[in-house]
């Protein structure tokens, strides 16, 4: 299997359940449900550990004992963490605010930007997946696209230049922005050699937009427990199929069925049923 780098966050995620959901003024009660591993590296990441790819994770975490917990937990499940940086202070636990019905409110901590390494050589890697920002990140990717690799990105909140193959975004973060022509709107994040701008609508599945126009591909129908991860999830099961050579609607489908298994977890991470399945 590919040999893929994730660059992304790496969380300490509190959940609160909530007994309603959120409304401004309200007065909601909750049940605390500790801690536990999550973020977009984890996320994406664990799938594709689970379909033996070698994953490897950019990330930062504070030098303190949560921070320590963390890598120790990451690696025991099987990435390997030697790129993940440690910022200067303590590691700040993300808060999720789960309501009953799966929908959740994210609340981030303020982190340091994330600190590339010097003279990063990106050409051991068949895959780069992007979720987050980071300084000299557009030239890291450059290199990394001229090195022949697959860079799949999630759209930027700054939508600063993000040089990828395939970009990615949901629906809800999409229509933040006034965008009347997706794929024109695509290209000018992704650059001249993106191949696809794809669009998750949840329940409504995804539309990819691309040079030759757009294509859809339908959600797995599914409970949803806790939304919490899907669009990473979706992520993980399109890197897999691309990786693997299959083309751009099965790649999706690949997304759409990763990703049924992740909102059917209670969980951020994908559920062993994912794990299960690939292995059968």
């Amino acid at each position: 299997m590919a040999n893929t780098l994730i660059i992304a966050n790496v969380n300490c995620d509190q959940i609160l359940r909530l007994s309603r959901p959120l409304q401004s003024g309200a007065r909601i009660h909750y049940e605390a449900q500790g801690h536990r591993l999550g973020g977009g590296a984890v996320n994406t990441g664990l799938g594709l550990v689970w379909a033996q790819h070698q994953v490897t994770l950019l990330s930062q975490v504070g030098e303190d004992k949560l921070g320590d917990w963390l890598i120790e937990q990451a690696t025991e499940l099987g990435f390997n963490c030697n790129l993940v940086h440690r910022h200067v202070g303590d590691t700040q636990a993300l808060q999720l605010l789960m309501e009953p019905n799966g929908e959740r409110t994210i609340l981030r901590p303020n982190r340091p930007r994330l600190i590339l390494p010097n003279s990063f050589d990106p050409s051991p890697y068949d895959c780069i997946y992007v979720n987050l920002s980071a300084e000299g990140l557009p030239r890291l990717l450059r290199h990394a696209i001229n090195s022949n690799a697959l860079v799949v990105s999630q759209l930027p909140k700054d939508l600063a230049q993000r040089p990828c193959h395939y970009l990615l975004t949901s629906a809800d973060d999409l229509a933040q922005h006034n965008v009347d022509d997706p794929w024109q709107f695509g290209l000018q994040i992704g650059g001249p050699q993106l191949r696809a701008f794809i669009v998750t609508q949840g329940k409504n599945g995804a539309i990819a937009y691309t040079s030759q126009g757009q294509r859809h591909c339908s959600a797995v129908a599914t409970k949803v427990v806790d939304s919490t991860g899907a669009g990473d999830c979706y992520a993980g099961g399109l890197i897999h199929a691309l990786t693997k050579g299959l083309p751009l609607q099965q790649a999706m489908e690949y997304g759409a069925q990763w990703a049924a298994y992740a909102v059917n977890s209670n969980s951020s991470l994908p559920d062993h049923s994912l794990q299960l399945y690939l292995q059968s």
